[in-house]
């Protein structure tokens, strides 16, 4: 089921950002150095892919996550909330994370970037598809 813009909206509006439940759209990669690479296609519509893509070309977009990001993008599952999130990235990095306070508010205008980029969504407003890794 799609949900239209402004419905979307409404949901958010209503709900404690740190009760929604993030979910990813894009793949990913693990780079060498243990950082993530996100992979977001050029191309949503298949039959574009193929009529518009160069050959010479990557199929992906690729955008590199710092440290923190990464392990915010990992704890991405669909099931934890942002506070479960935040509580994991707290016990992951206790002594860079400082003041603790603010980490919520880190995280939550993180994921609002990715969902603005539509990277994530949310399991309360489940809309799109979700892109698999090559």
């Amino acid at each position: 089921m799609t949900v239209n813009f402004f419905s979307r909206r409404r949901i958010l509006k209503k709900a404690n950002f740190l009760d929604l439940r993030p979910v990813r759209v894009l793949g990913h990669e693990v780079r060498e150095d243990g950082g993530i690479t996100l992979l977001m296609p050029r191309f949503k519509n298949r039959i574009n892919a193929v009529l518009f893509q160069p050959a010479s070309k990557e199929r992906f977009i690729y955008i590199k996550l710092d440290r923190f990001g990464g392990h915010t993008w990992l704890f991405i599952d669909g099931q934890s909330s942002v506070a479960k999130i935040c509580d994991r990235l707290k016990e992951q990095f206790p002594e860079e994370l400082k003041p603790v306070e603010e980490t919520e508010i880190r995280v939550t205008k993180f994921l609002s970037m990715l969902y603005q980029q539509r990277y994530i969504t949310f399991r309360e407003i489940q809309v799109g598809t979700t892109y698999k890794a090559k």
